[in-house]
């Protein structure tokens, strides 16, 4: 639990930390925090490639395992980043738009108009047929989290504010970013990772943030900044467009507000 300068109401500069919680379904990405971010990109949590070991099938052939989804200490041990792109080569799933819909379908989270059973059966069939799992939803993914710490790093700052996902409730904390990362000859850091909100630097020059459901995390900066750095940390992803939102999966129906697809999107 973090208990690090704990405060109800972190104030950053004239700004509430508050105000940097996830932004609103309605409101296209780009508008979110009062255009305040020069771009927006969507990082995609990957599929997590892991031993055979800790594979869906190796373990429902043991009777004796009530585990399935492998313990985050597992994912950092020895789990790989499989991205997006090459599960909707080995599955026939044409799109990210159509990877997201499957993927929220899988979890329950549309509703029958929305649905894709097909595309969630597809996922299902290649988790239990190869020993890879499906994202993370709803939460810093672990084989993201370093990466992310690495932005802090590079923009050379030593702290970061993280604002839960409903700070009215739970603490607005400062953490120092040396007590997230693993000390040599450790495996484990001194401070757990947040595990959904907001993160960014005191000085607001960019943010990370995920909600509770989704597959990808919204990574707001200058957009250099950005772009360097998806490309040093092999994010996989793309730059939100000004009408791109938060339900970006509906170009697959063909909806009228979100008019690109996430392939013709900018990539980093």
């Amino acid at each position: 639990m973090l208990q690090r300068r704990e405060s109800t109401a972190v104030t950053i500069g004239f700004v509430q930390a508050e105000e940097f919680v996830y932004p609103r379904y309605e409101v296209p990405l780009m508008e979110a925090y009062g255009g305040r971010f020069e771009s927006a990109f969507i990082v995609l949590h990957p599929f997590i490639q892991v031993p055979e070991k800790f594979g869906w099938s190796a373990l429902a052939q043991d009777p004796g395992t009530t585990q399935r989804y492998p313990s985050d200490e597992q994912i950092v041990a020895h789990g790989m980043k499989c991205p997006w792109g090459d599960v909707e080569k080995r599955t026939g799933i044409s799109s990210h738009a159509r990877m997201n819909q499957a993927l929220l379908t899988s979890i329950g989270s549309l509703g029958d108009d929305f649905a894709d059973p097909t595309g969630r059966d597809k996922i299902e069939n290649f988790v239990k047929a190869h020993p890879v799992w499906m994202p993370a939803e709803g939460r810093f993914e672990p084989l993201l989290q370093q990466d992310f710490l690495d932005a802090f790093a590079a923009a050379g700052q030593e702290e970061l504010v993280f604002v839960p996902e409903f700070p009215h409730s739970d603490p607005v904390v400062r953490l120092p970013i040396s007590e997230l990362k693993p000390a040599v000859g450790f495996k484990t850091p001194s401070l757990p990772f947040p595990s959904r909100g907001t993160l960014f630097p005191p000085d607001q020059s960019f943010l990370f943030t995920v909600e509770w459901d989704s597959f990808f995390t919204l990574f707001y900066g200058p957009r250099k900044f950005v772009a360097e750095t998806a490309r040093r940390r092999n994010l996989e992803g793309f730059f939100a467009t000004p009408n791109t939102q938060h339900a970006w999966f509906n170009y697959s129906f063909g909806c009228a507000i979100v008019t690109v697809s996430p392939e013709d999107c900018p990539a980093a």
